[in-house]
C-alpha cells in the first residue's frame, strides 16, 4: 500500500453515499449487472441490492470488473424479503416504470434516502415490487422506442442523483459513521488481512497516517503445521 493509492481510497471514500443505493429486482444479465455496479461506484453509492435465488449472482464472473471490491452487495432471496429489508431501514422506494403513473424522473428528490429499483430487461420492475413503490418514475422518450436498457436507464437515474446531491453538498465530507468508515477503509486497503482477521475473530489493527499496518494482528497465531508427504 503506497501513501498515493491509500490517498486515492481515502478520498473516495469520504464521498461515498451511505443513504443512495439501486435494488436490482431480478436483474440477471451479467453485463447489465456488471454495468450497474460500475455506474454505482462512479457516483459514489456505497452498497447496492439485488434478487438473486439460487446464489446465481454470486456465479457470474468477472462481475463488476474491480468495482464490486468497493460497492458492498447485499443478495436478497425474495423480492418480498428484500422490499421488507429497504423498507424497514427506512428507504424511500422509487422503481423505473414506462408504464402510467410515472413521473419525469428528474422530479424526485434524490437527495433523500432513495433506493432506485429496477427490473430485468423486457419485464421490467416486479408487480410486487411496484405495488410497493413511493414513487413510479420514467425517462421521458423522443424516439420511437419505447424503453432503454436497464444498465443505461440507472445509469441516467444515478447521474441526476449525482447532479442533486452534489448541489446539496453530500459530497463534500464522509458521511459514513467513523467505525463504518475505518473497517470499510481498511478493507480495501487489505482485504486479504481482513478476511483473515474475520476468520480468526479478530479487530482489524489501526492503520498510520500514510497506510501502513500499525501492528501485525497475527503475531500470536501459531503457524499451520507442515504435512509430510
Amino acid at each position: 500500500m503506497t501513501p498515493e493509492r491509500f490517498a486515492k481510497l481515502k478520498s473516495a471514500l469520504a464521498r461515498r453515499q451511505p443513504d443512495l443505493t439501486v435494488f436490482m429486482d431480478a436483474v440477471n444479465k451479467s453485463h447489465n449487472v456488471s454495468a450497474i455496479i460500475r455506474t454505482a461506484d462512479a457516483v459514489g453509492v456505497h452498497r447496492i441490492h439485488a434478487l438473486s435465488t439460487g446464489g446465481a449472482l454470486r456465479r457470474h464472473h468477472m462481475i463488476g470488473g474491480g468495482a464490486i471490491d468497493y460497492v458492498q452487495l447485499t443478495l436478497h432471496s425474495s423480492t418480498s424479503g428484500a422490499l421488507a429489508a429497504l423498507r424497514g431501514d427506512g428507504w424511500r422506494l422509487v422503481a423505473a416504470h414506462a408504464g402510467g403513473n410515472a413521473r419525469d424522473y428528474r422530479d424526485v428528490d434524490y437527495t433523500a434516502k432513495v433506493a432506485i429499483m429496477v427490473g430485468a430487461e423486457l419485464v421490467g420492475v416486479s408487480e410486487e415490487a411496484l405495488a410497493a413503490a413511493d414513487e413510479r418514475v420514467a425517462i421521458p422518450m423522443r424516439g420511437l422506442g419505447t424503453s432503454l436498457n436497464v444498465s443505461v436507464a440507472v445509469g441516467i437515474m444515478l447521474l441526476e442523483a449525482e447532479r442533486q446531491r452534489h448541489a446539496a453538498g453530500l459530497y463534500d465530507s464522509s458521511r459514513l459513521t467513523a467505525v463504518e468508515h475505518d473497517e470499510t477503509l481498511f478493507e480495501w486497503c487489505y482485504p486479504d488481512i481482513a478476511e483473515r482477521c474475520r476468520q480468526l475473530g479478530r479487530p482489524y489493527p489501526p492503520l498510520t497516517a500514510d497506510g501502513r499496518l500499525a501492528a501485525n494482528p497475527f503475531l500470536d497465531v501459531p503457524a499451520e503445521p507442515v504435512t509430510q508427504e
